[in-house]
């Protein structure tokens, strides 16, 4: 079972399947749902336990940018999905956007119960897990479901597999921050970066932090981070770079140059917006290695000449695998990343809808954690 689109998750829009969940007798849990293009918060059934899955009380949820972005293009996230070839073949099943749409895939969660015949940590015990789903029909994914309910709810349904005993006395908040962490993670595995060569983060938002904090752990000197927004360039020197630039006054390759030296440079591309990846190709040093974490929605185009004159190479990469999200965990666990920082704001499962209006402004948040 292939994983590695989780983080920001193209292969969850074909995961949900048209079964009902059978429990509509119960109306006792609060859920924030994307319902005919808004977030709102409804009472739900609350959902039972069935062989191999557990009942967990949500503890904390982290709001994920991909989920800002599905809520304003949802419609044309599951066009594009649906126009994608070469995937492995998962039914022919998609999100409903015409039903209601449960969020939240960075949670934390306390055990409540197991489902018949089925072993799991004992109640009350601090759990998290990849957001997926292990069904007798299948892998759903716990992102964007028709049928199951995700992190913005009260409770939720895990598979016992899956589950994860958060260590060392870890509190949930920070332990719901494993999943975005492990996206940072897995960027930096992939961009094979080593000891003497330096980085360039260009985006601070929640995905160009975890990745600092990758880089970080990983030892890489020096750093340079950039963003326009003070509040982001503050918090990258905060999780572990060693500059930070505002590119209105600064170009980011000119701070390059000044702190980074005749280093072999790595750029991380956490902005997602048309234009970016060429101008990386035009500016950036020969033998440059790019790495794109984050996610265009519009089309955009490059010039290749660029690219090839000065070999560059590019590399776009998405999620984790399991033994990232399992790392990630336990470096948080540790102490070798914190987490702490990163939050910049709690609320109930009554104030996701507001919640997703202030993540609009960047320079007020940087991750909401939804706290039922």
């Amino acid at each position: 079972m292939h994983l590695l689109l989780i983080g920001i998750p193209i292969y969850a829009f074909w995961a949900g399947s048209a079964r009902k969940t059978g429990h509509e007798e119960s109306w006792a849990m609060k859920a924030a749902v994307l319902r005919q293009g808004h977030v709102v918060v409804d009472e739900f059934a609350d959902p039972r336990p069935s062989f191999g899955q557990v009942l967990v009380d949500v503890k904390a949820c982290g709001i994920c940018g991909s989920d800002l972005h599905f809520v304003k293009h949802g419609e044309e996230m599951l066009r594009l999905a649906g126009e994608m070839r070469g995937l492995p073949e998962f039914g022919d099943a998609r999100t409903d956007l015409g039903r209601d749409v449960f969020m939240g895939h960075e949670f934390a969660a306390e055990v409540v119960e197991a489902g018949p015949d089925t072993e799991s940590p004992p109640a009350g015990t601090l759990v998290t897990s990849l957001p997926v789903m292990v069904t007798m029909s299948g892998v759903e994914t716990l992102v964007y479901s028709n049928d199951f309910p995700c992190g913005y709810s009260q409770r939720m349904l895990l598979s016992a597999p899956l589950l994860q005993v958060v260590p060392n006395g870890l509190d949930a908040k920070r332990a719901a921050l494993t999943e975005p962490m492990a996206v940072g993670l897995h960027a930096v595995n992939r961009s094979h970066i080593a000891q003497g060569e330096g980085a360039l983060v260009l985006g601070c938002g929640p995905i160009g932090i975890a990745v600092i904090a990758a880089l970080k752990l990983r030892g890489i000197e020096p750093i340079v981070a950039a963003d326009f927004s003070t509040v982001r360039r503050e918090l990258a020197l905060t999780v572990g770079a060693h500059e930070s630039v505002d590119p209105a006054e600064e170009p980011s390759w000119d701070a390059w140059q000044r702190t980074g030296g005749g280093r072999q440079l790595v750029v991380f591309e956490a902005v997602g917006v048309p234009g970016m990846i060429n101008e990386i190709l035009r500016a950036a040093p020969l033998n440059s290695r790019v790495v794109v974490v984050g996610v265009c929605m519009g089309s955009d185009s490059v010039v290749p000449f660029w690219a090839i004159s000065k070999e560059i190479d590019i590399r776009f990469v998405l999620g984790y695998n399991p033994q990232e999200f399992n790392d990630s965990l336990l470096a948080i666990a540790e102490g070798r990343i914190d987490v702490g920082p990163i939050i910049s704001g709690e609320v109930p499962v009554d104030g996701v809808p507001g919640a997703f209006a202030e993540l609009a402004e960047p320079d007020r948040h940087c991750k909401i954690l939804v706290v039922p």
